[in-house]
This record gives C-alpha cells, sequence and structure tokens, in this order.
C-alpha cells in the first residue's frame, strides 16, 4: 500500500490582533487633486481648514420678521408690541438700510439680516394689521432665531483630517467653505485570481465534484464597496505556471493581489510555493486563529501585499470583511478606526448555548428576531461551504479566543451585515 503524501505544514499561526496589525502597516497609495464634487467616497490625502467663515453673514433661522430685540419686551398676545414695518429682504441681496427702532423688517429663513437687527420673530408669533405695522406677540431675546456669522465654522479652523473617507455630505460642507478641489489618495488597484479546477461558471450544470463559482463574483462586490478598482483576472487551474503568470500579472498592475484558494493543507494546493518564488517574495503569515477562515496566507511580492483567502465561501467572505477590508482601506490612506470604535452593532441575547474552542476567535452568524422588548440572537450553522448561511444571516457574534463559548441568554455584540 502506498504510502500517503504529507500535507505540507502551516507556517505560524497569528492571532487576529497580530494579523491586523500586520495588514496595517502597509503604506497608503500615491494621490492627486480631484474637483469636490467628484470626491465622495474618496480618503482625503491632507489635512483641511476652513478659507472662510460660515455663514459669513448674520442670517435669519426661521421665516419671520428682523427686529430689535429690545422693541419686543414684554410683548405677548394680550398685549402686542406694534413696530412699523420696514420692507422686506429679499433673498441674495446684501440690505443697506439699517433697522431703526420699533421697526421691523420681512425675512424668510436664510435672508441676511438688516444691520442694525439682533433678533427675528418666528411668523408664527405676528400678524400683519395692513396699516404698514407688524403686532409681535411673543418677545424675542438677542440673537433669537439668527444664524450668526462663524457660527458653523470659522475660518481657520480645521474642517476634516488627513484619512477621512468623504461622504456626500461632507462634499455640500467643502463647497460651502470655498473648498471646489481636494487631494485625495488616489483608488487602490486590487487584482483579483480565484483558483481552482472544479470551478466551474453560473451558466454552466456543474458535474459531480464540481462547483459553481461563487466566491469571484462576491469578492469583486466587496472590493468596490472598499472603493478599489478591480481587476478580475478570473479562474486559474490549479497549474503553478499558470497561478505563477496570473500572480505576476496582477502584482505588475495592481497594489494588492486576492488570491482566493489554495490556502489550505490540501496536497494540491500550491499558493505558498508558487508566492514564495515570486521576486523578492516573504510568508508573513499562513493562518489565523479564527474561525472560519483559518488558513489565510498574507504576503509580500515585489514590494506588494498578497492575501490568499480560503476557498470556502463562508471562509473567504467573512475574512474579507475582517481582514481584507482593513487591508484595502490602509492602502487607500483611510484612518484606522478610533479606539473603541466599532462597525454598526447592536445588543442581543443568545438563544441557545454555543461551544467554541479557546485559543481560536470564532464568528458565529445570527439571525435577529425581537420578541417583546427582547432582542434575539439565533445561531445558523457554521459549514464554512454554506454560502446562504451568510446570506441569511443578519450577522455575526464574536467569540474571544479566551473563551470556551457562549450560554444561553448571555448578552452578546452582534457586528450587522
Amino acid at each position: 500500500m502506498p504510502t500517503p503524501p504529507t500535507p505540507k505544514a502551516f507556517f505560524k499561526v497569528v492571532t487576529p490582533a497580530e494579523a491586523l496589525e500586520l495588514l496595517r502597516q502597509v503604506s497608503a497609495v500615491d494621490s492627486e487633486v480631484v474637483d469636490t464634487v467628484e470626491a465622495r467616497g474618496r480618503v482625503l490625502a491632507e489635512d483641511l481648514h476652513s478659507r472662510a467663515d460660515l455663514p459669513h453673514f448674520d442670517r435669519a433661522g426661521m421665516d419671520g420678521y428682523a427686529v430689535l430685540a429690545r422693541d419686543t419686551f414684554g410683548a405677548s398676545t394680550g398685549l402686542p408690541a406694534y413696530l412699523t414695518l420696514a420692507g422686506t429682504v429679499e433673498m441674495g441681496r446684501a440690505v443697506t438700510r439699517r433697522l431703526l427702532p420699533r421697526e421691523a423688517m420681512c425675512i424668510s429663513t436664510g435672508g441676511m439680516l438688516p444691520p442694525g437687527s439682533d433678533a427675528v420673530v418666528m411668523v408664527e408669533h405676528t400678524e400683519e394689521t395692513g396699516d404698514g405695522a407688524v403686532e409681535i406677540h411673543r418677545a424675542a431675546s438677542p440673537w433669537l432665531n439668527v444664524i450668526r456669522v462663524g457660527d458653523d465654522i470659522r475660518a481657520g479652523d480645521p474642517v476634516f483630517p488627513r484619512g477621512r473617507r468623504l461622504r456626500a455630505h461632507d462634499l455640500g460642507a467643502l463647497t460651502g467653505i470655498g473648498i471646489a478641489s481636494v487631494r485625495v489618495y488616489r483608488k487602490p488597484r486590487v487584482t483579483l485570481v480565484s483558483t481552482g479546477d472544479e470551478i466551474v461558471a453560473a451558466d454552466r450544470e456543474p458535474r459531480p465534484g464540481q462547483v459553481r463559482n461563487i466566491n469571484q463574483h462576491s469578492l469583486a462586490g466587496l472590493v468596490a464597496e472598499c472603493g478599489a478598482e478591480l481587476n478580475d483576472l478570473g479562474v486559474v487551474a490549479d497549474d503553478a505556471g499558470d497561478l505563477r503568470a496570473a500572480l505576476a500579472a496582477g502584482l505588475d498592475w495592481g497594489d494588492l493581489v486576492l488570491l482566493s484558494g489554495g490556502s489550505s493543507m490540501g496536497t494540491r494546493d500550491m499558493a505558498v510555493d508558487v508566492i514564495r518564488s515570486l521576486p523578492q517574495a516573504g510568508i508573513l503569515f499562513h493562518g489565523i486563529s479564527v474561525s472560519p477562515g483559518k488558513p489565510t496566507i498574507y504576503a509580500r511580492a515585489a514590494g506588494k501585499p498578497v492575501l490568499g483567502l480560503p476557498g470556502y465561501p463562508v471562509s473567504a467572505l467573512v475574512i474579507f470583511d475582517l481582514f481584507a477590508a482593513p487591508l484595502i482601506r490602509a492602502l487607500s490612506g483611510e484612518n484606522p478606526p478610533a479606539a473603541g470604535a466599532r462597525r454598526n452593532t447592536v445588543r442581543a441575547v443568545m438563544d441557545t448555548n454555543v461551544s467554541s474552542q479557546t485559543g481560536r476567535e470564532d464568528y458565529l452568524r445570527v439571525t435577529l428576531e425581537r420578541r417583546g422588548d427582547v432582542l434575539h440572537a439565533s445561531p445558523l450553522p457554521s459549514k464554512s461551504g454554506a454560502i446562504f448561511t451568510l446570506v441569511k444571516a443578519d450577522g455575526m457574534v464574536r467569540i474571544d479566543l479566551n473563551r470556551e463559548g457562549l450560554e444561553q441568554g448571555e448578552e452578546v455584540e452582534v457586528l450587522l451585515f
């Protein structure tokens, strides 16, 4: 009887925290200047300071009447103050006429406050008499319903730090203070290489032993969600020469190569040997003490990172969420979350006991259901190849590597998808 082949040994397995520390040591890509209106989702490559006061004139915060606050003191519905109507503030035009004592001027929200006035009485608390006067039914304190110069931001104040990923409403704030262009990091270029002789296209009927391509399309979408450019090289056969050529092409084009499959100890998996054959190559780790997704490879070749994801769909997608996404965001120049800052989470109560292996950080897929005032988390099957367990899940519960599991009724934090 022939002796079975000896499986290749894992390299040193690192903890999730150690893996993240290594991944975040990459240098950000270079930068470029883009128009602010085109900068949504881009990461700032410079600190920004305001170039102007916002607003740059005192403006009304409500529809109503601009007044001198002291002229309204003591006014009420039963004993209104009567002020002379001195005109209407035109939107978009400077007001040059000074408001005199015992006068009021009609003004819309956002209109420039007339010189001399220091408050706006809401229109609901007024009534025009028809003879050139307006009744004031409620007293106004100085600067009531007024947005003063610089109330939003002062010239020279810090706006956003380098490393901030710009959101849609950030763009409005920037244009509001006269910043029409910004320096941002360019989008990282990510090459995706999938491996496996058993993988067939979605429109093909798989034969026994074959599976349709799941990882490639899911990972492509996740790369786009991270704000990166994608070069998808498709599925490469389990051939060392073909895989080496694909990785070399990916490194030549991109800033990062994501390899889907080829990271386990199976005798046909050759990813580690192929990566080590590339120029300036070195394996930083081969294995993370996490489930699912332990057989994850991280290497550098030709001065660029290579991340090998497990082949099983759930493992690949969970590892992308936990490790590949932070790596891509680091390449894009985005600041890591502040200490204690987490993604969107909710608190829930475990429905059942769940066991776990100490020394390994487990990520348990769960569904959420509210019963009365309590949110309950129910575990889903944990098989790494069952993609629909991930589709059905509302989020994941992290089980610390020092825990032996979770107890029914225990309150946990759920990382929402």
